[in-house]
């Protein structure tokens, strides 16, 4: 089961730590079977959840680029869409599974091209 606050911690912690475990409980509810961002592994497959803290455009001089960082509770992985200007649906506070290969993106942990399912609710 994920992380579970005590009253104490409750009133003391502060919104943005309250919000990443009530995230990662909800990720873990689901029952899906994902994996945590903070246990990826450059090169290996991954099926993450979670929700997309940002979402930018980056026009390059080769190819267009949507990145978008998905935040499970646990850390960021960021989403590379490659030749994209915006995908409808893919905006900050969705909630989003995403599957694909991890490797590195501007020295982060990135899934280039995810196989997506964006999910009801924020």
């Amino acid at each position: 089961m994920g992380h579970q606050l005590s009253l104490l911690h409750r009133l003391t912690a502060s919104p943005q730590r309250l919000d990443a475990v009530e995230l990662e409980n909800d990720v873990e509810n689901e029952k899906l079977p994902c994996d945590k961002v903070n246990t990826l592994c450059e090169g290996q497959p991954a099926v993450v959840a979670g929700r997309l803290r940002s979402v930018s455009y980056s026009p390059t001089e080769n190819v267009p680029l949507v990145e978008a960082e998905l935040f499970d509770g646990t850390a960021v992985v960021t989403l590379v869409f490659l030749g994209r200007r915006r995908i409808p649906g893919i905006e900050p506070g969705r909630r989003i599974i995403a599957r694909g290969r991890v490797g590195r993106h501007d020295g982060r942990l990135a899934i280039f091209n995810p196989w997506y399912e964006l999910k009801c609710g924020g």
